[in-house]
């Protein structure tokens, strides 16, 4: 593991300020002379004379440096660099991921459960050291996995996931977002991420209604579709991705399908750091050493308050 893999950037839009306070910068040491401006305002052969009876002190461009290297420091500062608390361990409920996993004859005979099974693995290893649970799913719900950071026991149980997993037949995706809003609930999560592999079956207003209760909690909710498998049973419902993707929309979360599952794996493998900056958590996990820069930038400004001689 980097070092570098605990640092992070609180506020990284503050990033902005520092090319234009490196502009300003170079502007002021380019316009600035010795005299400043005089030197284009008086005659040549008037300046000459004066320098030459001492009544022109030339001026310094000291200042210009040290207060450009005030604005650097605090623009760096605003940026909020920080590191990983030793003891951020202790908050890992703050930050968790759900996948609910259907588990419907569609996905189970369908000829794309191994596929499911690989994307379900896919999302828990972006999820990095985070707590990550699997919720299953068919005609009921059941946590198949809890919240663990044990990922050999996750590849474990995901490998074992068939058709005959779940014993409950049909397809009632709301159950399992249920059951995985409760489980963040439980576990006091305050950034989570549920992340649903369906085929859109079975998805209607009162899974609509979960997406919208989980969103209210500040949590979000993606959706990775999968299409229709070489064996789909006769009989089955088709693949629905529009009712997926007015799911996901619901839920605040990012669409994905089977093959090409980036936006979702992204938004999960997002830093711990923005996953809490909405909330204002940050601080539990991280410490912010912008205030340490904050006070190297006073060195700088207190040659402005330099007097001469």
């Amino acid at each position: 593991m980097s070092p570098f893999d605990a640092f992070t950037v609180l506020r990284p839009w503050w990033l902005a300020a520092i090319p234009v306070v490196v502009a300003l910068a170079l502007r002021a040491a380019w316009r600035s002379a010795p005299l400043g401006d005089w030197i284009k305002a008086v005659d040549p052969g008037l300046m000459a004379l004066l320098a030459q009876r001492g009544g022109v002190l030339g001026g310094r461009r000291q200042a210009n440096l040290a207060a450009a290297l005030a604005a650097g420091l605090v623009a760096v500062a605003l940026t909020g660099p920080a590191v990983e608390r030793p003891d951020a361990t202790t908050f890992r409920n703050l930050d968790a991921t759900v996948v609910v996993v259907d588990l419907s004859r569609s996905i189970a005979e369908g000829g794309r459960l191994k596929d499911v099974r690989q994307i379900a693995e896919g999302v828990a290893q972006a999820a990095g050291t985070r707590s990550v649970a699997v919720v299953v799913y068919a005609g009921d719900a059941y946590l198949a996995i809890p919240p663990t950071t044990d990922r050999d026991a996750l590849a474990s149980t995901l490998f074992a996931l068939d058709g005959d997993t779940v014993p409950d037949r049909g397809t009632h995706p709301e159950r399992g977002l249920a059951l995985a809003r409760r489980t963040l609930s439980e576990a006091g999560v305050i950034a989570g991420d549920v992340v649903l592999v369906t085929d859109g079956d079975g998805i209607g207003d009162a899974a609509a209604r979960e997406a919208a209760a989980i969103r209210a909690k500040g949590w979000a909710l993606s959706g990775v579709f999968v299409p229709a498998g070489p064996g789909l049973p006769a009989g089955s419902p088709k693949p629905d991705r529009a009712a997926l993707e007015r799911l996901v929309a619901t839920g605040g979360g990012d669409l994905a399908s089977l093959d090409a599952p980036g936006p979702v794996l992204d938004r999960v493998g997002a830093s711990t750091a923005q996953h809490l900056a909405a909330g204002g958590y940050t601080v539990l996990a991280f410490t912010d050493l912008g205030r340490w820069l904050i006070l190297l930038a006073l060195v700088p400004a207190l040659i402005l308050f330099r007097r001469s001689a």
